[in-house]
């Protein structure tokens, strides 16, 4: 049998993932770090060296991220990475509050002790890179153990659900912890999520991943109304009563 004919080989082709999966993630990681900011025209050259693709995969990944609500696609003109409206927040906020919670407490009926242990593990280099201050690790392993915990909950229509939000607020949670003082309290709060979720105290745990997330909602909005593009608003809604 030719090395075409092998079963190895027909399994490594089907796993093999499109290349515009793989570029959509890596933009996913860039907007959702700061790298790529809010209002920014996507350089597609500069891109295209960088991921060492063609313009077609990066092209077809911009589209899958438009349909996310990460980027602006304008004919003739290019993408451009989407802006954080403050009032798209407040209505999605709550939605993934609400989702979150409803995975914490599945996760604790029906999660694996060695998943927990993984995310303990999880936690412990989380924490590490705090004391660092290495914001964009600390962000990556967080967002680890939120995506276990939503594995752990064993229900593919919540995570379904539940990433078609995430892909859209995640580089406002990036922001939820850039002062330093919410920093540090994200990670307390991360301490009683694993105590909760080792004790597999479902509506604990529910509630905590519910204020969880509020508390990083009222850090977004803060920063938001802290940023030049917002003072003349926040002015204007003061002045009128709003």
């Amino acid at each position: 049998m030719n090395a075409l004919g092998h079963p190895a080989a027909k399994a490594a082709a089907i796993q093999r993932r499109p290349l515009h999966d793989e570029v959509v993630e890596k933009l996913r990681d860039m907007i959702g770090e700061g790298e790529l900011e809010p209002g920014q025209r996507v350089p597609e050259k500069l891109l295209c060296v960088r991921f060492g693709v063609s313009r077609t995969p990066l092209r077809e990944a911009l589209k899958v991220l438009a349909s996310e609500g990460l980027v602006d696609l304008y004919p003739n003109r290019g993408a451009v990475i989407a802006k954080i409206e403050l009032g798209e927040l407040e209505e999605m906020f709550p939605v993934m509050g609400h989702l979150e919670a409803l995975a914490g407490e599945l996760a604790c009926a029906n999660i694996s002790e060695d998943e927990i242990a993984e995310i303990r593990a999880l936690h412990y280099q989380m924490v590490v890179h705090f004391r660092r201050g290495d914001r964009p690790e600390y962000f990556r392993v967080n967002q680890q153990i939120h995506d276990l915990i939503l594995t752990a909950a064993r229900n593919r229509t919540l995570a379904g659900v539940h990433r078609t939000l995430a892909g859209r607020i995640r580089r406002a949670r990036y922001l939820a912890n850039m002062t330093a003082g919410r920093w540090a309290k994200a990670v307390e709060e991360h301490e009683q999520i694993l105590v909760r979720l080792a004790e597999r105290d479902g509506p604990g745990l529910a509630a905590l991943l519910k204020r969880h997330l509020a508390n990083k909602f009222e850090a977004v909005k803060e920063s938001l109304q802290r940023s030049p593009g917002r003072r003349d608003e926040t002015k204007s809604e003061k002045e009128s009563g709003a």
